[in-house]
């Protein structure tokens, strides 16, 4: 995830600084305060390298694939189980930082949907051009990472009071 680092800086300031003006935006018309910068640029790095790595890093040509079957990648060999781990580890953050960034995904079935719905769109834009495989393994071990994202910030905010 380092490698794509720099990537993710430069794509991610500005897709903090639009993620924040629509926020901003939002919660202007319901007259409450600005949401808080730090947030929202840590959540749009990590989002942006999020999306380098799984659309942008992989080359073309995986065709139309789709894996509907649960559980499909786990136990085949020590290379599938690690891609599964990998999964749960690459949305882990996204539910800490979404959780910082939104107010609404603080709750718990905000951000297991916004995992989810995230998931499904890169999964869904992996068919549609050919650069992955749509597998709803991928969906259920994302959404499970966002759980655990928000879990740690749960506990690490708790902690914090």
């Amino acid at each position: 995830m380092l490698r794509y680092m720099p990537y993710g800086l430069v794509m991610g300031i500005p897709v903090a600084g639009i993620l924040l003006a629509v926020a901003n935006l939002l919660r202007s018309r319901k007259k409450r305060e600005a949401a808080a910068v730090l947030p929202m640029i840590f959540f749009g790095i990590y989002l942006s390298v999020m999306l380098i790595i799984t659309f942008l890093s992989r080359e073309g040509g995986g065709g139309s694939v789709f894996d509907l079957k649960l559980f499909s990648t786990w136990g085949i060999n020590d290379r599938n189980n690690a891609l599964v781990v990998e999964n749960v580890l690459l949305f882990v953050p996204y539910g800490f930082f979404g959780c910082w960034a939104f107010e609404r995904a603080k709750g718990f079935l905000w951000c297991t949907l916004m995992g989810a719905a995230t998931s499904l769109t890169i999964e869904t834009l992996q068919l549609v051009t050919g650069r992955g495989f749509f597998q709803i393994d991928d969906i259920v071990t994302n959404t499970l990472g966002a759980m655990v994202g928000w879990l740690i910030f749960r506990l690490f905010f708790w902690r914090r009071r």
